[in-house]
């Protein structure tokens, strides 16, 4: 994700228990741009997050089963990915609970779409860019891939291949320092300003996601390298 309008071609998972609403929030974010899937309950959404990466989830709170809460909560113990809630009650208790669960906003029913798209958009302009350097050169490869760092933009071949928010700005924080050690923390503190609290768990988590898309082998990887005691370390050929 990458160009002006931070919704555009944005992986969005609305997950909400009644049919009504996923249909009118599918077609509504896909005339705006995004890319759609939606899940009817909490365990649907585990099911598809294990499989899908996304770049901000839609949550209803009141679902039968496990809610939004217990979900968003249980999300953050591995997952960065920005999370907005919805639900039919309003007042501040409940928008501080689905804060502290960790949401990144919050929004009561019934809504104005727009003001959906609104938040939607605020929550992934959050994402921190890396401070400007001297100018890089235009592309990094990695084997049979190739990172764009103009566009950040990561290319198999011909093929392109999608990154999330936080994948994306991983990519840029190591492209400015290749071959330079990235510690944990900095990266918590690069990711932090905008998506959650990220945690170095969370952090791992992603790496590990962004090793699937780059590395021949994960668990040996080649070119985004953990350097001991130092953190990660991109080490483009």
């Amino acid at each position: 994700m990458n160009g002006e309008r931070p919704g555009k071609e944005a992986h969005v998972l609305v997950v909400d228990d009644d049919s009504r609403i996923r249909e009118l929030l599918r077609k509504f974010l896909t005339r705006e741009g995004f890319w759609v899937t939606a899940a009817r309950d909490a365990a649907h959404a585990r099911r598809l997050l294990e499989g899908l990466d996304f770049d901000i989830i839609v949550c209803d709170v009141m679902m039968p089963g496990e809610d939004g809460l217990r979900l968003t909560a249980s999300l953050r113990e591995h997952l960065s990915t920005p999370i907005l809630l919805l639900t039919a009650r309003g007042d501040a208790d409940d928008r501080i609970k689905g804060l502290e669960a960790g949401a990144d906003d919050y929004l009561p029913k019934p809504f104005e779409p727009r003001e959906l798209l609104l938040r939607i958009h605020a929550i992934l302009r959050r994402v921190p860019k890396p401070p400007a350097k001297a100018e890089p050169p235009r592309t990094l490869q990695l084997g049979e891939v190739r990172y764009d760092l103009t566009r950040g933009e990561l290319w198999r071949g011909r093929e392109p291949i999608r990154l999330t928010a936080t994948e994306a700005m991983l990519m840029r924080i190591f492209a400015a320092r290749a071959h330079e050690p990235v510690s944990r923390q900095e990266l918590v503190e690069d990711l932090g300003g905008g998506i959650a609290e990220a945690q170095e768990r969370a952090v791992d988590v992603q790496i590990t996601r962004l090793r699937r898309k780059i590395e021949l082998d994960p668990k040996a990887p080649r070119y985004l390298q953990t350097v001991r005691g130092s953190g990660y370390m991109l080490a483009p050929d």
